[in-house]
């Protein structure tokens, strides 16, 4: 079973309708140790206030997203943390992981004071640019049907609905969203998995509080 999942906290309807391209002042980098804070901070905030998701995920997502694992999705590659930045204000952020020859955006969100910008378009673009890299045939990511700004920013960028999952997680329904690229490389990425080193890492840094 594949990783979960995607919520976009997008610029509104009008916005992500329009035709627009960033300007300058917005930027992008691989998340920073003080980054990660700000990110993780805003991710779960992001999940207690998303309306698309129900109780047991919400629990779930919070209790699987902890820094540890941020941290191992850097360790794999950093810009699987992305930060987006306005004016030098990390203003949002994308979270992804390799999936065997694909790679799944589980989160996609800009923080409130820049819900008003074009930073969420200037996101998608950056997340092609880098890894639409020869590595992975696609990019793909799970979105609530009710979430229609995420299902409508996602098609302008080129993905679409393969397929609807009925009561796939936790009873609840899923579209899947595709994008292909161009795979050359020989050989596949082994997903997100961490391994028993690994994982004693990760309980140790979670008994630590990091």
């Amino acid at each position: 079973m594949a990783d979960l999942t995607l919520t976009s906290t997008a610029p509104t309807a009008a916005v992500a309708t329009t035709e627009a391209k960033a300007t300058p002042r917005f930027s992008t980098r691989a998340a920073t140790a003080e980054d990660l804070d700000l990110i993780h901070r805003e991710l779960m905030a992001v999940i207690d206030e998303s309306p698309h998701y129900n109780a047991e995920f919400k629990a779930y997502e919070k209790a699987r997203l902890t820094k540890s694992y941020l941290r191992m999705l850097q360790r794999q590659d950093p810009w699987h943390v992305m930060a987006l930045v306005s004016e030098g204000k990390v203003g949002g952020a994308l979270i992804s992981g390799p999936e065997f020859g694909a790679v799944f955006r589980y989160w996609s969100w800009i923080f409130p004071d820049f819900r008003k910008t074009r930073l969420g378009m200037h996101g998608m673009r950056a997340f092609d640019e880098h890894f639409d890299n020869g590595k992975f045939h696609k990019a793909y990511t799970f979105v609530r049907p009710e979430n229609e700004v995420a299902l409508a920013l996602l098609r302008r960028y080129g993905y679409v609905e393969t397929t609807v999952l009925r009561q796939h997680i936790f009873g609840q329904d899923y579209c899947v969203m595709e994008k292909p690229y161009t795979k050359l490389t020989e050989g596949y990425d082994q997903g997100v998995g961490t391994g028993r080193l690994g994982r004693m890492i990760s309980r140790l840094n979670e008994l630590l509080g990091r």
